[in-house]
This record gives C-alpha cells, structure tokens and sequence, in this order.
C-alpha cells in the first residue's frame, strides 16, 4: 500500500504482461482524502497491443498511514473526455 500520493498508481501487470499501463497523472488534491486523475492504456490480449488512451479518476482516503482507494470513474474515451471538459468549461466561466 502507498504511504504518499506520489506512490498511487494504476499500473496492474499479471503473468508478466502490463494490462494496465500508467501513461500519465495528475494530483488534484492532497490530504485525508487524495484525488489523483490518471491517463493510461490497457493491453488487448487478442489483438497483441494497447489500446487507446483512458482516463480514470480515483478517490483514497489515507488510514493508518496507508492510502485505500475509495470511489473511481473511469472516462472511456477521448470524446467522453471532451465533454467533460467542455462542461467543466462553461460552468467555471467567470
């Protein structure tokens, strides 16, 4: 288990093989409870190769000095990605 935001990660390998693999991320919040939104692929068996980029953001709230995952939403998609942007946009337009 992590003991700092800096150590949380995605990444996931099994027999070997990294299934899911952290490109990128970014801490949004640190403290109790950490919000860390990450940029990552995850490897097609059948097809031999990485998929394209996903996001997800996940929630940790820190217990006896460890960090556990609580809650995560996960963007599917670049498009998804873009329309939450853009929402985001317009609804924090000063």
């Amino acid at each position: 288990m992590a003991e700092t935001p800096d150590e949380l990660t995605v990444n996931w390998s099994e027999d070997g093989i990294d299934v899911v693999k952290e490109l990128d991320k970014q801490i949004l919040t640190k403290g109790a409870w950490t919000t860390i939104i990450y940029r990552f692929q995850e490897w097609n068996r059948s097809k031999e190769e990485y998929g394209a980029d996903k996001y997800t953001i996940r929630r940790y709230q820190k217990r006896n000095g460890q960090y556990q995952q609580k809650s995560k939403f996960n963007i599917s998609s670049k498009e998804q990605a873009q329309k939450i942007i853009d929402a985001l946009s317009e609804w924090t337009k000063d």
